[in-house]
């Protein structure tokens, strides 16, 4: 559902979610019961791809949840490289 800006003259900002069909031109202020009137707010669009969206958001979220690992993964051991007996391989160079 998409966050509408109301401005209540005397708490100031205020921020709801309605219905595209049914958002109203004003609402009651939660705090001090006034009217409190629907202002035009700029669209909080983004540029960036849901890839990198959804890498920004596990970042913020292991921040305050970090992931527990109750051990090491199967089969993710250093794999050996393999070995040759071929004398004219000794001359390449390793990396």
């Amino acid at each position: 559902m998409p966050l509408y800006e109301f401005r209540c003259t005397g708490c100031g900002p205020l921020e709801r979610s309605f219905a595209m069909a049914e958002v109203p031109q004003s609402i009651t202020c939660p705090q001090c019961s006034l009217e409190s009137k629907r202002v035009v707010s700029s669209p909080r669009l983004s540029h960036a791809s849901s890839a990198a969206m959804g890498l920004l958001d596990s970042t913020a979220r292991s921040a305050h949840e970090p992931a527990v690992v109750s051990g090491s993964l199967q089969g993710r051991g250093r794999q050996s490289a393999p070995t040759t007996f071929n004398p004219l391989h000794r001359k390449l160079p390793r990396p």
